[in-house]
């Protein structure tokens, strides 16, 4: 399977990604992770009105291989999580950087620069030199 690395996203060492559109920051995890993690079984995610803070934990993913926390890349507010894929968390696989994203968050400082972000080109770097 060829795995895509979209080049509007940032990527974290970690494997998640950030879609930026203006105010709001859509994170989700890399298809490159969830090959990596097989079969999804379980997804824990935070509520609505909840923080966010730049490498923290918000939630955890869990395949039949690995239990993996899943780490903030934007500190904000959390206005929307993906209550479909709580239910069926194996649908991540299908459209990981479309249907498949985790939460939606309100940035706190829109303007304020991504630290420890990777581009696209940068994390196909990293994560196919890990091989």
């Amino acid at each position: 399977m060829e795995i895509e690395y979209p080049d509007d996203l940032k990527y974290l060492d970690s494997h998640e990604y950030v879609r930026l559109d203006g105010e709001i920051a859509t994170i989700g995890l890399s298809a490159f992770a969830i090959d990596q993690l097989g079969d999804i079984v379980f997804l824990e995610l935070p509520e609505v009105g909840d923080a966010v803070e730049p490498g923290e934990s918000f939630g955890t993913i869990e395949s039949v291989k690995a239990v993996e926390d899943l780490y903030a890349p934007v500190a904000g507010t959390i206005i929307d999580k993906n209550d479909s894929l709580v239910e069926s968390p194996e649908a991540i696989a299908d459209d990981p950087y479309g249907e498949g994203w985790l939460l939606k968050v309100r940035l706190d400082n829109p303007d304020a620069p991504l630290d420890n972000v990777l581009s696209a080109d940068e994390y196909r770097a990293q994560v196919e030199g890990e091989d």
